[in-house]
């Protein structure tokens, strides 16, 4: 039977990236039926939303999704998709691996580990109240009055909501996707020597729920700051890092230069039985249509789907494809190149076509 999949293009550069992926995991030989949605830019052109109720359904009723990427304005226009998917879809879990591959230029080597970061809550959770408004004006004197905390009258107020309910079940996404891929420590990363009362209730959240997995995942917690600074200093130190909305946002990033960029760097949003697969760099509009930008992340996000799948061999072969040819460094796009001006740099297209060649290669061995 072939594996009901929702396939969204996204815009900008995601159509290119996103047909790279949907090539590379149809030539592991695994068979899918797509059915082709639009969100972003072109579903406000025909549905005057970003996100249509006919894309979230299709997802809802095939359980799995791959997306390119999304334009977000910046400070005015529609909130982000990406945010709409996660809270429409619940999709609590962003999981987001970075790895080393040989041949992409990276300030670190061997890293591998995984950011799984909190996507519903924190200061993502949009409860924001703007400056100048009578509503916030009568919100900061209620705040002063409760806490003797000065806030200046021309604030914005964002609210951080953390639950237990929210933090137990992301501390416990991460400890059970320990043991299922094999991973040997689980961090918890906070804030709790400041924000004693939110950050307080995630890090006592992440003891309980880790003395339950006693003897069979190993635990810690530390703070974001020192957390940051060890990551560049000592990436081997982590394996899998849990924590909050906006720290896992601005961890991901960081860990994503370790390995070499956002290029390179897949990613998952999960909940229960739902997911939504997508590489986490932007749209990058005035690329588009140019078969110039590196689809790395895309079709190493289609391999994250393949396991998520239960289609293991497929995706152990899919990502030995996508190391060769990185590790090869011939058909590569030019921001793989070591030289970014290097003529020999090839397409989204043409590398995307490398991988299906590798692919083909294995599959050979592997029918003799």
């Amino acid at each position: 039977m072939p594996h009901r999949v929702t396939f969204i293009p996204g815009d900008g550069i995601g159509p290119e990236v996103a047909q790279a992926a949907r090539r590379c995991v149809e030539a592991t030989g695994v068979a899918f039926r797509w059915d082709e949605r639009i969100a972003g830019e072109a579903a406000i052109k025909e549905f005057n939303t970003p996100l249509p109720e006919e894309t979230l359904q299709s997802v809802r009723e095939n359980r799995v999704a791959i997306k390119g990427p999304i334009t977000t304005p910046i400070g005015k226009g529609f909130r982000s998709v990406n945010v709409a998917l996660r809270k429409q879809l619940n999709l609590y879990a962003c999981v987001r691996p970075c790895r080393s591959y040989a041949g992409v230029l990276a300030p670190a080597q061997g890293v591998d580990l995984v950011i799984v970061r909190e996507n519903t809550e924190d200061l993502y959770a949009g409860i924001e109240f703007p400056a100048g408004r009578d509503r916030t004006a009568a919100l900061i004197k209620q705040l002063s009055d409760w806490t003797s905390q000065p806030i200046q009258p021309d604030a914005a107020i964002s609210i951080k909501p953390i639950s237990t309910t929210a933090s137990e079940r992301i501390v416990t996404f991460a400890f059970e996707y320990a043991l299922a891929h094999g991973r040997k420590k689980v961090t918890a990363v906070h804030k709790a020597n400041i924000m004693k009362e939110t950050d307080g209730l995630f890090m006592e959240a992440s003891r309980r729920i880790a003395a339950a997995y006693q003897g069979r995942v190993a635990f810690e917690d530390r703070l974001v700051d020192a957390t940051s600074m060890q990551l560049v200093l000592r990436p081997k130190d982590f394996d899998i890092i849990v924590t909050e909305n906006l720290y896992g946002d601005i961890l991901s990033d960081l860990c994503a230069g370790l390995i070499g960029g956002l290029g390179v760097a897949p990613g998952a949003n999960i909940g229960d039985g739902v997911a939504v697969f997508e590489a986490v760099h932007g749209s990058a509009p005035k690329y588009a249509g140019q078969d110039k930008v590196n689809p790395t992340a895309m079709i190493l996000s289609g391999m994250m789907m393949l396991q998520h799948l239960g289609e293991h061999e497929p995706a152990k072969r899919l990502d030995a494809a996508v190391a060769a040819v990185l590790k090869e460094g011939r058909a590569v796009t030019y921001d793989l190149k070591r030289d970014r001006n290097d003529p020999s740099a090839v397409g989204t297209k043409a590398m995307a076509d490398a991988v299906i060649e590798r692919l083909k290669r294995t599959a050979v061995r592997v029918s003799r």
